[in-house]
């Protein structure tokens, strides 16, 4: 007769808290159980590098449910982002470089430095009364950080993580050139280089060298993102609207196609058939 499998301990949860630290406790503490010899081997085997496309995909959840106006499903998405970093920090803490603990000191450490407008009235920033003012003050702040830690970067436009979305990258980048008056004066010029980008993408196309076409749309694309920065949107904000305004309007034609009873993909819905569903589609 064989030996009985040895029970595994069932974990009690620890209880939710009922204020912000109480409730970040109880979190620490279930991913340390998750993380424990009797715990969840998927948990277990996690590494920062295999989590890395996980933190991205709640930010990104993060932003949808923000855009949706949905705060049901922000509450939700919060937390899990939140979790995520609980998650990695739990990692850093088993290594012994660092805890969540320090993580959370660090930060409020770094927010009182870089607000010394509101922690230090007295510090001579009184000046400091718009948003404008408050972004040229932190990075001052933080390029003085960086110089009294040896850090110092080379060029003013460095810190922009290169992970970020190209067009949200390219606008972050163009600002902070804009900083040291290395920008269009107005809104009006912008077009003119995205006339003028428009045009090489048109002379790159007659030439037929497929790299040049590309470098020119790159340089297009780049403009364009000024364009918005300039008057004060997100270009990846404006994108992510532009193509589910398209994908709805999409949709809505494949479904007034499949009821006059020529669905998308066969034959008869020609590219003409599918233009007139759409205009009729845009225009109601």
């Amino acid at each position: 007769m064989s030996e009985p499998h040895a029970q595994v301990p069932a974990h009690l949860p620890p209880p939710a808290g009922n204020t912000p630290g109480a409730a970040l406790d109880a979190l620490v503490a279930l991913m340390q159980i998750l993380r424990s010899p009797t715990g969840c081997p998927w948990d277990r085997e996690q590494t920062l590098d295999t989590l890395l496309p996980f933190v991205l995909e709640e930010a990104h959840e993060v932003v949808e449910a923000v855009e949706r106006r949905d705060l049901d499903e922000l509450q939700g998405e919060i937390g899990d982002l939140m979790f995520e970093g609980v998650f990695l920090a739990q990692l850093t803490a088993e290594a012994g470089a660092f805890s969540i603990t320090d993580a959370l000191n660090d930060v409020r450490a770094k927010l009182v430095r870089r607000h010394p407008h509101v922690f230090a009235p007295d510090a001579g920033t009184a000046a400091v009364t718009t948003p404008q003012a408050v972004l040229t003050q932190w990075d001052a702040i933080k390029a003085a950080e960086r110089a009294e830690k040896g850090r110092e970067r080379p060029s003013r436009i460095d810190g922009v993580p290169e992970g970020l979305p190209a067009l949200l990258r390219a606008s972050r980048i163009s600002a902070k050139a804009a900083t040291v008056g290395f920008e269009w004066p107005t809104a009006e010029q912008v077009l003119e280089k995205i006339d003028e980008e428009l045009a090489e993408v048109r002379e790159a196309m007659d030439g037929g060298d497929r790299t040049h076409v590309a470098e020119e749309i790159g340089d297009l694309l780049f403009a364009v993102a000024n364009l918005a920065r300039k008057l004060d949107h997100d270009p990846e904000a404006l994108l992510r609207a532009a193509t589910r305004k398209f994908a709805g309007r999409f949709r809505a034609m494949e479904v007034r196609l499949a009821d006059a009873g020529t669905p998308v993909g066969s034959d008869a819905a020609t590219l003409d058939v599918m233009e007139t569903a759409w205009q009729a589609g845009k225009a109601r």
